[in-house]
């Protein structure tokens, strides 16, 4: 039975995969290109057999570099488009991310990991891409990263990647993991029309064609978007480029467009932001965590009678929010099945305020409450 275009709230058993396609779907999604890869697979398998019922379009390519290639070439052209891979695929991507940040393209990227480096643990989860998801293209750029801990959030999340997308011209991450991807939640989807969807701004009727400057903009928005085959007359390029689309080395652009595609994300960090901190009366130490992750180090927590976060969104990193909490308390603990990519970031931030103890595991399997009750205790917590 099809999710997308209810009137009526939904109640359904889904896989977190199966939820990505039902978000991209009714986030007004028609175009997938991609390439297969475990442990994403359904979410390709999903949008090819919904996309062609729905008017939109589903392309297999040679490999995840042209998959990547293609959703840019549909986004240029108006649709709002979604690729899926995991850690190998992602690194191959990883240029064409720089391309769609450079040129401001709205684009999705969902990232199912698995254990690695290499072809490593195909059907096994980790969460070894936190740091490529935010470096791992070339140059200085901003990255929006979305990380879903529940089904739920898998249709939330992949709803808000595309308006974050849409709205600010800008690729951004799903970063999910085999665990989410793959576990199975009864769910209740809104109705559309209780659905928030944003659609990125075009140019107005009155905006001259053979003129059109595509990236003509104020320092902290992003510009307006025409669509390939609409007569407006401009250029794309990788390259540094000026308010045309055309090609400078001009110290005085570079340097005000570089500051501009970082401006538009810090201004909109509102919208971007997802953290939830619960810290009990007189607590003096927290967990924080991610993705599947996060669904065991909070029982721990409650377990040990400690705090904890859960980031829903890792890249914008929510400094001040982890400064703030770092002043609160004197441990904070960061879990993540890898070995230890984002604590460094919460070390950094919290700036000697209170002690960040790292608990990590790279086996191939979801971290267990116990291992990790066990592991705040060993620490007076």
């Amino acid at each position: 039975m099809s999710l997308f275009g209810t009137t009526n709230t939904t109640t359904r058993f889904l896989q977190g995969n199966e939820a990505c396609v039902e978000g991209a779907l009714a986030a007004g999604c028609r175009f997938f290109g991609g390439y297969p890869i475990t442990p994403s697979t359904e979410i390709a398998e999903g949008m090819a057999k919904r996309l062609p019922g729905l008017g939109g379009k589903f392309i297999q390519m040679e490999d995840e570099i042209a998959g990547l290639g293609a959703v840019i070439g549909a986004s240029l052209a108006g649709v709002k488009s979604l690729t899926a891979t995991s850690g190998p695929g992602f690194s191959l991507k990883q240029e064409h991310i720089g391309f769609a940040a450079m040129a401001e393209v709205p684009c999705v990227i969902i990232n199912v990991q698995r254990g690695g480096p290499s072809t490593g643990l195909p059907t096994l989860p980790a969460q070894g891409d936190v740091m490529q998801a935010r470096w791992g293209t070339h140059g200085d750029h901003p990255s929006i990263v979305l990380a879903p801990t529940s089904v739920k959030e898998c249709f939330d999340l992949t709803i808000k990647a595309f308006n974050l997308s849409e709205k600010l011209r800008t690729p951004v991450i799903l970063l999910s993991d085999e665990v989410i991807a793959h576990m199975r939640e009864k769910i209740e989807l809104p109705p559309t029309s209780a659905l928030k969807i944003i659609d990125r701004k075009k140019p107005g009727f009155f905006v001259n064609k053979k003129n059109y400057k595509p990236y003509a903009a104020k320092d902290n928005e992003p510009p307006t978007m025409a669509n390939y085959g609409e007569g407006f007359r401009f250029n794309v390029t990788g390259l540094i480029h000026d308010e045309t689309g055309f090609p400078s080395s001009s110290p005085e652009i570079t340097e005000k467009l570089i500051y501009r595609l970082h401006k538009k994300i810090e201004a909109a960090y509102k919208d971007i932001r997802g953290s939830e901190i619960t810290l009990p009366q007189n607590c003096r130490a927290v967990i924080l965590s991610y993705g599947s992750t996060f669904r065991t180090a909070k029982r721990a927590a409650l377990d040990a009678n400690i705090g904890y976060v859960k980031l829903t969104t890792i890249w914008p990193f929510p400094e001040q929010e982890i400064r703030e909490l770092a002043r609160k308390v004197d441990i904070i603990f960061v879990a993540e099945m890898n070995l230890g990519q984002l604590r460094l970031e919460v070390e950094r931030v919290a700036g000697g305020l209170a002690k960040v103890i790292g608990i990590n595991s790279v086996n191939g399997q979801l971290m267990k409450p116990r291992a990790i009750f066990e592991e705040i205790k060993s620490h007076g917590a």
